[in-house]
């Protein structure tokens, strides 16, 4: 089946308006509040001045590691609250917002295994590109590392229906959903790719714009020492809007691929 994107971006569209009541709460607690508490509770470090690019790299190095435990939670709420919402989207029964969490939980331990196997295949490719390569020189180096990250955008892409698969066709099995995913996107990977980008740039920018003028707005009228957290919390709700249309955006893409037959598929335009 060849991919639609118009189709796909309409349907997502639907999909917000038709859920938006339960939406913002789900998104709120589970997308924005995590990435505001991060900015609050382990915030980067400022760099100082005159510090080299090593000292820099040591610096942020050591703060990651730090706050390492802090990005695993926020990682997982946002994860919990993606697949909260894609059995909000796509579940014919209709649940409550609690048996849709109910769901997100169940479908959260094997959609990490299947990103976690995922991402052990892409590092493993990565070294055998690179390893051979930088024996070859900077120019050769340069070249594997741009085919890496050409395969990577390549293999996300393939992967990108796991947790509809997860969680609207009920698939519990890492490898299992990573192998229907990879069926689903057949045919339709350069389409999809490009939609995907297409789409990540346009909201990306839109956050960035939005959330700066925000955060600077807020830093004059209301100082530094309030304006600062607030600008931090209009940033991270944007962040969230964005990652409810992409959940829609996959939603209905996997509709579009797997076709209504699919178990559990959802009735919303119906």
């Amino acid at each position: 089946m060849r991919f639609d994107s118009n189709r796909a971006w309409t349907e997502a569209t639907e999909i917000v308006r038709a859920n938006r009541a339960v939406l913002w709460a789900v998104a709120g607690v589970f997308l924005a509040l995590p990435v505001f508490a991060i900015t609050l509770l382990a915030p980067p470090p400022e760099a100082p001045e005159g510090a080299d690019p090593r000292a820099l790299m040591d610096l942020m190095g050591a703060y990651y590691t730090q706050a390492a435990p802090w990005f695993l939670a926020m990682a997982a709420c946002q994860l919990i609250g993606t697949l909260t919402m894609l059995a909000l989207f796509t579940d014919r029964s209709r649940p409550t917002v609690a048996e849709a969490l109910q769901q997100g939980v169940k479908g959260l331990l094997p959609t990490i295994l299947a990103q976690i196997l995922a991402g052990f295949a892409f590092f493993l490719v990565a070294i055998l590109l690179i390893g051979p390569a930088s024996l070859a020189g900077p120019a050769a180096t340069a070249v594997a590392v741009v085919l890496a990250l050409m395969g990577f955008a390549y293999g996300v892409t393939r992967i990108s229906m796991v947790a509809p698969v997860v969680m609207v066709e009920g698939q519990r099995n890492p490898l299992a959903a990573l192998t229907r995913s990879w069926r689903l996107t057949e045919g339709n990977a350069g389409r999809l790719l490009f939609f995907y980008a297409l789409l990540f740039l346009g909201f990306w920018i839109t956050v960035l714009l939005l959330g700066g003028l925000a955060d600077l707005g807020l830093r004059l009228i209301l100082g530094e020492q309030l304006g600062a957290p607030l600008g931090a919390f209009v940033a991270a709700a944007l962040q969230a809007v964005m990652t409810i249309y992409f959940t829609a955006v996959y939603a209905a893409t996997h509709r579009q691929l797997a076709g209504p037959s699919a178990s559990n598929q959802a009735s919303t335009f119906e």
